[in-house]
């Protein structure tokens, strides 16, 4: 999950001395932080140990799923079943919720990353031009999809494999959708393997009450009817996906005690360095 202690703690250390110059009155701040399911106990040691390095007066953890459920308040204590797929740019998380714990869980490495790589290796390989991640991201932005529906197009620059000049060709929604079947479809089946592991009791609920999209890739045009059609369960994605946790982590930080259960951050909790 960080594969760069260093830059981590730098990126950590900004976002903490921004803080500081925004309430520079304020003590050293207390910090929570979203993590993807499955993270290691080697993995969680380093973005607490990050955290603290970076300045923070006290580190706490949250799995990324747990905070956009709650972000997006789903009734996490209840005694029902829930389903959130939160799809960032590395993992997509797949979280199964009640009582106010993961029941199950499972993290794909088929993300909004995955997805640009996709496109930039269609576009190298069928229309012999060289895009960057930027150019691939933009793509998937302006007409990307995972159903049919209105024709889209869009110009792409690139370098020409063959001459090493600049090239422009033009790229439909349809390339798009052959570029990044695999990966949907891989997620696809993630997500079926899920549910078919998912105790019966919660089961029921989750169909009764449907599957939560949140995440960058949840704005993936035609991704939860897809989702729906396979599945044979409502899917619905959460109003401003991209904020999900993010918000779920300021309710937490604002009410620390009502979600104490659900964080990891004592430091006699985690692993040793």
């Amino acid at each position: 999950m960080i594969s760069d202690f260093e830059v981590t703690e730098e990126m950590l250390s900004y976002l903490i001395n921004k803080a500081d110059k925004m309430s520079p009155k304020l003590a050293r701040p207390r910090v929570l932080i979203g993590v993807p399911t499955g993270t290691t106990n080697v993995e969680t040691r380093a973005v607490y140990d990050a955290g603290r390095s970076a300045g923070a007066r006290e580190v706490l953890l949250v799995e990324e799923p747990m905070a956009a459920a709650i972000g997006i308040r789903l009734p996490i204590k209840d005694p029902v079943g829930s389903m959130i797929i939160d799809i960032g740019g590395g993992t997509t998380d797949i979280a199964v919720i009640s009582l106010g714990g993961i029941v199950k869980s499972k993290n794909l490495k088929i993300a909004g990353d995955r997805l640009n790589n996709d496109i930039i290796t269609y576009m190298r390989d069928e229309f012999k031009i060289l895009i960057g991640e930027r150019t691939a991201e933009m793509v998937k932005i302006a007409i990307g999809s995972v159903i049919q529906g209105e024709y889209m197009e869009t110009e792409v620059h690139g370098r020409d494999l063959l001459t090493g000049l600049p090239r422009e060709v033009v790229v439909t929604d349809s390339d798009v959708r052959e570029a990044l079947a695999l990966s949907v479809k891989g997620l696809v089946e993630g997500v079926k393997d899920m549910l078919e592991t998912t105790p019966p009791e919660i089961l029921s609920d989750i169909m009764h009450r449907g599957i939560t999209l949140s995440g960058g890739g949840a704005l993936l045009p035609g991704l939860d009817q897809l989702l729906g059609r396979v599945l044979k369960i409502p899917v619905y994605v959460v109003e401003d996906p991209l904020s999900a946790v993010a918000r779920g982590t300021g309710v937490i930080l604002d009410d620390i005690p009502s979600y104490k259960e659900i964080l990891i951050g004592n430091q006699d909790e985690l692993p040793p360095r």
